[in-house]
């Protein structure tokens, strides 16, 4: 592991924050995917759930007409997705302290800090509702109140000048947004599952650990949504190998970053 300087502790007793290097991502994801080969099948059979749920949603959302919201609908997973993590947490937890993991502890991986996680999700939540209304106002104002025909729907977002247009905007948004997330969760939600901490003192610790690792922070959050899109592009068949892989590593980017203290 990359030599890291140690930040002490602040007056709040929040625990310290380790500083990193520019490339430690890239030993996060090395160490996700060795935790993946110790425990292929729990972690796959993780992913495999989320996956088809994804495409449960997706389909339903197409046989009822609201193609139209696919993409936001797409695009908020970058917001809820640390939450749908939660279980890896717990998987890489057991394989660092010798227990077996099994796929019902990491379904309930939850109840470990109920109340605060449910806190957190609600929180990300938001994030994902703020990003769809926003997406909703953008296409109104690109393309009226209307519906337009879903087999033309996608080639006019992405080959005519309004809809590039649209895109453009709404990537630039919903990238601000996605950041915000990212910011106050990408410790927290591991946190909160390890230790018996409130969402107040995740969140913060959180916020600590990108403002003083922001370049390597910065790459960790283009390397998640770079693998999230490869997993939706691949009509969410590559979210069975890449959830639990970027869950697992994003449980060590928590061990690395966040000093040891009381669970």
């Amino acid at each position: 592991m990359a030599a890291m300087d140690e930040v002490p502790p602040t007056d709040l007793q929040m625990p310290g924050i380790n500083q990193v290097s520019a490339a430690q991502p890239w030993t996060w994801i090395a160490a996700g995917a060795t935790d993946l080969r110790r425990a292929p099948g729990v972690s796959l059979g993780y992913g495999a759930i989320w996956a088809g749920l994804s495409v449960l949603l997706t389909a339903v959302l197409y046989a009822l007409g609201l193609f139209y919201w696919l993409l936001p609908m797409l695009s908020g997973f970058m917001f809820l997705g640390p939450m749908v993590a939660v279980g890896t947490y717990a998987i890489s937890q057991d394989l660092a302290a010798g227990r077996t993991p099994g796929i019902g502890r990491a379904l309930g991986a939850w109840r470990r800090n109920p109340m605060q996680l449910a806190l957190m999700g609600l929180a990300l939540l938001i994030f994902m509702i703020a990003w769809i209304r926003i997406a909703t106002l953008l296409f109104a104002l690109f393309f009226g109140i209307g519906a337009p025909d879903p087999a033309r729907l996608y080639s006019t977002l992405l080959l005519t000048p309004t809809g590039l247009g649209m895109v453009a905007v709404g990537t630039a948004v919903g990238a601000v947004l996605a950041f915000g997330a990212f910011a106050i969760s990408v410790v927290a939600l591991p946190m909160l599952m390890d230790r018996q901490v409130s969402m107040l003192e995740a969140v913060v610790t959180s916020l600590r650990c990108v403002a003083l690792n922001s370049r390597p922070m910065l790459l960790w959050a283009a390397l998640l949504t770079l693998f999230v899109l490869v997993g939706m592009l691949t009509f969410f068949v590559g979210l069975v190998l890449l959830l639990p892989l970027l869950g697992h590593a994003s449980w060590h980017a928590y061990r690395d970053l966040v000093q040891p203290g009381p669970r």
